[in-house]
C-alpha cells in the first residue's frame, strides 16, 4: 500500500503532531472520515472538491495537519494547517480576550436633568478620573415627576458631557431612554490607563523600592 494511504502512517505523524496527542473537539485527520471535502491550502488558497485520501496525501506532504473547518457545509470543507499552532494561538486569543474583559471596569455617574453648574462640574470631574484610570463610565440621568415629559434635556445634558469630556473618552453608547432614566456609556482612549499611570509617576516620583536600588 502506498504510505500516503496507509492510517497508520497517517496517525502515527499526525494524532501525535509534534510532540503531543491534538485535541479530539475538531475532527482532524484519519477522524475526518467522509468521501471528500472541499479543500483549503495552507495559504488559503481553494483548492476545489478533493477526496479525503488525497486531501490526507496533501497534509502528510506537507508535514501539516488536515483541519475540518467548517463540518455543516456539503462536502465539509478542511484547512491544511499546523494544528498544534492554531490552537495554541486560539488559546492565547481567549485568554487576552479574558484579561481584557476582567480589566474592563463599568462605573456610574447619576445625574439630575436639572443639575446645577457646581454639582455638573464635580460629577464631570469623576468622569474624568474613571476614564483617566481605564474605566468605563455609564451616566445615567434620573427624571422625577413632570421632567419625565422634557427627555430633551437629558439628551442635551448627554451631549454636553460627552463633549466635555472628549479628550479622556468617547461615547460608545449613545443616550437612550431607559425606562424613567436616560444613559449614555462612555468608553476611555486606547491607553488612558498607562498614560494614568505615567503622570502619576511623574508627579510622586519613583517609589521606594526604584529609589532604594538606584
Amino acid at each position: 500500500m502506498h504510505p500516503a494511504h496507509d492510517p497508520r502512517s497517517v496517525r502515527g505523524t499526525h494524532c501525535f503532531h509534534r510532540g503531543g496527542p491534538i485535541s479530539t473537539e475538531t475532527r482532524i485527520n484519519e477522524r475526518i472520515r467522509v468521501p471528500e471535502v472541499r479543500l483549503v491550502g495552507p495559504n488559503s488558497e481553494q483548492v476545489g472538491i478533493v477526496r479525503v485520501e488525497d486531501a490526507l496525501r496533501l497534509a502528510l506532504e506537507a508535514d501539516l495537519d488536515l483541519v475540518e473547518v467548517a463540518p455543516n457545509a456539503r462536502p465539509p470543507v478542511c484547512k491544511i494547517m499546523d494544528y498544534g499552532k492554531f490552537k495554541y494561538e486560539a488559546a492565547q486569543k481567549q485568554r487576552e480576550s479574558r484579561r481584557n474583559q476582567q480589566m474592563t471596569v463599568i462605573k456610574e455617574q447619576k445625574l439630575r436633568p436639572k443639575i446645577d453648574d457646581h454639582d455638573y462640574e464635580t460629577k464631570k470631574g469623576h468622569v474624568v478620573r474613571f476614564l483617566e484610570a481605564g474605566s468605563k463610565v455609564k451616566v445615567t440621568i434620573m427624571f422625577r415627576g413632570r421632567e419625565q415629559s422634557r427627555p430633551e434635556l437629558g439628551y442635551r445634558l448627554l451631549q454636553r458631557l460627552g463633549a466635555d469630556v472628549s479628550d479622556f473618552g468617547f461615547v460608545e453608547t449613545s443616550a437612550k431612554q431607559d425606562g424613567r432614566n436616560m444613559t449614555m456609556v462612555l468608553a476611555p482612549h486606547k491607553g488612558a490607563k498607562t498614560r494614568a499611570k505615567v503622570t502619576q509617576v511623574r508627579e510622586t516620583g519613583p517609589s521606594d523600592t526604584d529609589a532604594s536600588g538606584a
